[in-house]
């Protein structure tokens, strides 16, 4: 029992110190930060991350964000730009130098060189009197009070620190570039997210000869035909001059044997729902989902300019699709 008392005050306590360790970043978000995303929204080539250790794994994260949020980027290990791959850096890039000690050998051996080739650097370390801060060009505070490891030794709030003030970097840079969520699935075009960002509605809409449709003043037993094979729990219904008049689906089918209507005699116009919901081939697939649940409906109308219904489908569709 009382290991279990102790497992769990442990990860609270971590967990405490981790959350004063973020809020105390907030002031530090000043006119350094600002000359930062300056340097950074300037730059005409990408930002170069480099790292240690524990340093070196939160810079790759923080590159990775910044390459799928509209900022090119990329991390470079220091010690391996030490023996070939200070090539891949370029004078139109800037370097953003991760140190929690300011004092890494391996980055502070390439201090020289990136002043050489007058390449920008904007240091983030844990102790603004170092010499990493002070060669670079702005220094971002990441110092902490206390690491969360109760030695003080191991990175643990310091890292926490550092990888928030990269989120806070990366974000105040997307939106200072008007970044939006299309601009978002071109970096990441596969899986889910790209899917439910990329796809249009014009990609799984039934069209041409598989887009049920039946003319005002059918019969309901025709319509229901129509529906079954087609087979997608819903027809259009068109006026005479092609455009849309309304929607028939299984949902309607079910409130007309509610109201005890005869299948048999009834017309089409008696039981569909006028007009109904409609959107354009050009919208997103997940644009599509949202009016969906919205409105609690499970099958939409594609309709043209001129109002012509000119596809359809359902939630299978987008499920099928992998937009849900």
């Amino acid at each position: 029992m009382n290991q279990t008392r102790d497992l769990i005050d442990s990860a609270q306590r971590t967990i405490h110190l981790e959350l004063e360790a973020v809020q105390e970043l907030l002031p530090r978000i000043n006119a350094d930060f600002i000359k930062a995303c300056e340097l950074i929204l300037s730059c005409k080539g990408r930002v170069v991350v480099v790292g240690m250790g524990k340093s070196g794994h939160i810079g790759n994260k923080i590159a990775a964000t910044l390459a799928s949020t509209g900022t090119p980027s990329f991390f470079v290990h220091p010690a391996e730009a030490s023996h070939g791959d200070m090539g891949m850096i370029t004078k139109d890039d800037i370097v953003l130098a991760l140190s929690n000690s300011g004092s890494t050998a391996e980055i502070i051996t390439l201090l020289p060189l990136i002043k050489r080739l007058g390449i920008r650097l904007i240091s983030m370390t844990g102790n603004p009197d170092s010499p990493l801060a002070k060669a670079a060009d702005v220094n971002l505070d990441a110092r902490v009070s206390q690491e969360a490891c109760p030695l003080n030794l191991a990175p643990t709030s310091s890292t926490t620190a550092s990888l928030v003030l990269g989120d806070a970097l990366a974000i105040a840079l997307l939106e200072a570039r008007g970044f939006t969520a299309e601009d978002f699935a071109f970096s990441h075009p596969g899986g889910a997210l790209g899917r439910r960002l990329l796809l249009k509605v014009e990609n799984v809409m039934h069209s041409g000869e598989s887009l049920p449709q039946v003319t005002r003043g059918t019969s309901l037993r025709d319509a229901l035909l129509e529906m079954t094979q087609k087979g997608l729990g819903m027809t259009t219904v068109l006026e005479a001059d092609g455009h849309l008049a309304g929607i028939f689906t299984d949902g309607d089918l079910r409130r007309a044997l509610d109201k005890g209507i005869d299948v048999r005699d009834a017309r089409i116009d008696d039981v569909m729902t006028p007009h109904g919901k409609t959107i354009r081939a050009e919208m997103l697939a997940a644009e599509a989902l949202k009016i969906m649940e919205d409105n609690k409906i499970s099958a939409l109308v594609v309709v043209d300019g001129n109002d012509r219904p000119i596809g359809a489908f359902n939630l299978g569709d987008l499920l099928r699709a992998g937009v849900m």
